[in-house]
């Protein structure tokens, strides 16, 4: 990690940008739509830094090695889990598994959103299926 510590004057200029979602002395935390807007526009062909800087986020500020670092960091994220691996899960897992009792409203909802899930996979698989059966009739 780099040793490049924030001023309060910095951190406060950093806050205005709509894509920090949050700066400490010591890091930032960018927005689920910047990191998405990023790995779009890398894809396209353009460098960290560029993207960084039409986002209005100063380079020379944050430090090329964090730029470079989060350019790798969520690149890696992006080929592993798709758009998923691109969300801040930290407010949502504490890591620490629930020891209490779910109740029947909490056990319900969780198995809509599974259900919500798979189904939304189920669909995804059949585009594909279908994708790969005309790309094998045009050959």
């Amino acid at each position: 990690m780099t040793k490049l510590l924030f001023t309060k004057k910095e951190q406060d200029q950093l806050k205005c940008n709509p894509n920090v979602k949050a700066v400490s002395e010591k890091g930032i935390t960018y927005s689920d739509e910047f990191k998405r807007h990023f790995i779009a526009e890398y894809e396209k062909g353009k460098l960290p830094g560029e993207i960084f800087e039409e986002a209005g986020l100063d380079v020379e500020l944050i430090g090329k090695e964090r730029v470079h670092s989060a350019s790798k960091r969520w690149r890696a994220a992006y080929y592993k889990d798709g758009v998923k691996g691109l969300q801040d899960t930290r407010k949502d897992n504490s890591g620490r598994p629930s020891e209490r009792e779910l109740t029947l409203e909490e056990k319900i909802a969780r198995l809509e959103a599974k259900n919500r899930l798979l189904s939304a996979e189920n669909e995804l698989l059949k585009k594909l299926d279908l994708l790969e059966r005309q790309a094998l009739k045009r050959k």
